[in-house]
């Protein structure tokens, strides 16, 4: 398989992202356009489960006395009266309303008998949330104890440019995992692709080791109907088709009930279960996107974001790509002259700033956790899919869903990872073997062996 990367070298202005020149280092990988497609196995379908009545606030009636009332004077009725409506002013009665949601209420089809056995219903037990006497006074009784996010990769479903390298059934392109992408309050992922018809590319027609990704409109609807929240577009395929295919890739992920995050100084907020969320996307490319290169700026995006949200998430794509880029390195990266950036300064300046959360993507390979002032740091969690556009060999093709939970301020709790690979079509399916677990563990343990995080053979991830 040809293996290549791919690459933006800067942008023009905030209104246009200059054609990029892409080249070979082990990412993205094509596939001939003669091969004909094999579906992945199609899981039988389970009985969705029947949704649980709420109850209803049983309705008060006043009863009407039909006994006779006697007549009563007015000086006898002025001496009942005036010392009743005394109490009645001086008294306020209030009942709040307490409403329970979810957002992740999505059915759940079985894999097919024999493929996987993990159970999508697992989940890591979570830890108890030790709180101040301050916080626990300024947190109300009606908040979760926890709250949580699963989080993957890089997602291209397929490309229509400048061949069709489209599944012939894009229904069956999550259907392996779906079942393991619910269950949480928010799901994330990185789309790493446009959504647009726009004919004309920012970096030619394609072809050589130039590469542009443009996925048909109509696959943000596979995109909901699997359960995805929000999706990051602060990336550099996100100017593939120009400011205009940027404009249309965030139109459709928005109008079909999800919504994008990317946009230079744009904060996206959403509550779930009486808990607010921000999320901010950063990339190297500071014209279009928040810049991870400009810690200041950045800080002052989180800080505004906390002052109204109780859980700032950032999404941010940078680092080296590749194979060789799989560890974390304190130090500025590049790649093909490119500066992308001081993963580890970034993250920990933004926490220091106020953020809860840190999603990495760009390297293509999945890179270390860090537990940083009770905050988690996911380095890089990797391909999730590439339908025919990214290379799967080695460790491009192991991959994770990421399940984290928090308490409602924010601090690490418990989280799991749910093995994934890719084959070699860039189809995700569950790891029965636990192989990105086993490497996860072991780039945690040599990268950051004083962090305090422990993750067992089976992906549960804890404090030490």
């Amino acid at each position: 398989m040809t293996e290549v990367t791919h690459k933006v070298s800067g942008v023009q202005n905030r209104q246009d992202m200059r054609s990029t020149t892409e080249q070979v280092a082990g990412i993205t990988g094509l596939f001939p356009v003669t091969q004909t497609e094999k579906s992945p196995p199609q899981p039988a379908e389970i009985p969705t489960p029947k949704p649980t009545s709420q109850p209803q606030r049983p309705q008060r009636k006043l009863a009407r006395s039909k006994t006779k009332k006697p007549r009563i004077s007015i000086g006898v009725l002025s001496l009942i009266l005036v010392p009743i409506s005394g109490f009645v002013l001086g008294s306020q009665f209030y009942k709040p309303s307490t409403t329970t949601g979810s957002t992740s209420q999505n059915s759940k089809p079985a894999l097919e008998k024999g493929r996987s056995t993990l159970s999508p219903a697992a989940t890591a037990k979570p830890l108890s949330a030790s709180k101040s006497p301050s916080q626990a006074a300024q947190t109300p009784v009606n908040l979760p104890a926890t709250v949580s996010i699963k989080a993957v990769g890089d997602i291209i479903p397929g490309t229509n440019f400048p061949y069709n390298k489209l599944p012939e059934n894009k229904e069956l392109l999550f259907k392996s995992v779906k079942p393991y992408l619910q269950g949480a309050d928010i799901l994330f992922g990185n789309f790493e692709s446009t959504m647009t018809n726009y004919p004309y590319s920012s970096k030619g027609n394609g072809g050589g080791m130039l590469f542009a990704f443009r996925t048909p409109p109509s696959y943000a609807k596979i995109l909901k109907d699997v359960g995805f929240d929000i999706l990051s577009v602060a990336n550099n395929h996100s100017y593939d088709f120009h400011e205009q295919g940027f404009k249309d890739t965030i139109k459709n992920i928005d109008s079909n009930g999800m919504k994008a995050v990317g946009k230079r100084d744009q904060i996206v907020y959403k509550t779930v279960k009486g808990v607010k969320f921000a999320f901010i996307g950063f990339s190297n490319y500071g014209e279009v996107h928040n810049s991870l290169l400009e810690l200041k700026a950045g800080a002052e995006v989180v800080k505004k974001a906390k002052q109204k949200a109780d859980i700032v998430v950032i999404s941010v794509h940078a680092g080296a790509e590749g194979t060789g880029a799989i560890n974390v390195r304190n130090r500025t990266e590049f790649f093909y002259g490119e500066n992308r950036g001081n993963m580890v300064l970034f993250s920990r300046t933004m926490i220091d700033a106020g953020a809860d959360l840190i999603l990495g993507h760009g390297p293509h390979v999945m890179r270390a956790l860090e537990l940083y002032k009770g905050k988690l740091i996911a380095y890089s969690l990797g391909n999730f899919m590439g339908y025919r556009t990214l290379s799967t060999a080695g460790t491009l093709g192991q991959s994770l869903i990421l399940d984290v939970k928090m308490n409602p301020q924010g601090d690490f709790v418990s989280g799991k990872i749910i093995p994934v690979e890719l084959n070699s079509r860039g189809i995700p399916f569950i790891d029965d073997d636990f192989r990105s677990v086993g490497l996860m563990r072991s780039l945690t343990r040599s990268d950051f062996p004083k962090t305090d995080l422990k993750i067992d053979d089976k992906g549960i991830i804890s404090k030490k």
